[in-house]
């Protein structure tokens, strides 16, 4: 029975943990989206991990580094109107360790001429800040 017990305590604290995580990363997305809807690239790519090695898969293929991430975000959308308004649905968001979260989901910009598509993010914890390591968009 104490063998049950401890595999049960030791299963509840690994799920909390992993929800916690999970739910970090989500409160970065709203922060993503509120800073897109006030036309605020630069914030929303403070969530982006700030290295070369950072990952943007998109309709134009692989771009590597944050520079070059948010040139491109900045040319695509050179202004709030252009920008409009960012929504994300989540279909599924799982920690893959204490320091990976994978993320499944749909964005949309509702604009003049709408937009959308879906996305997958892996997040890393890297310094003590989860970031976007690898952004898969279409």
């Amino acid at each position: 029975m104490r063998i049950f017990i401890l595999f049960t305590l030791l299963f509840l604290s690994c799920f909390s943990k992993a929800q916690a995580q999970v739910s970090q990363v989500l409160n970065n997305m709203k922060a993503q989206e509120k800073a897109w809807n006030n036309g605020d690239i630069p914030a929303f790519m403070q969530h982006y991990w700030q290295h070369d090695s950072l990952k943007f898969i998109g309709s134009k293929g692989i771009t590597y580094g944050w520079q070059k991430t948010l040139d491109n975000y900045k040319r695509a959308y050179p202004d709030k109107l252009a920008m409009g308004e960012l929504r994300f649905t989540i279909i599924e968001a799982t920690a893959l360790s204490k320091s990976a979260v994978y993320v499944i989901g749909k964005w949309e910009l509702i604009k003049d001429k709408p937009a959308g598509g879906h996305f997958t993010l892996l997040w890393r914890k890297v310094k003590g800040r989860w970031v976007i390591v690898a952004d898969h968009t279409s």
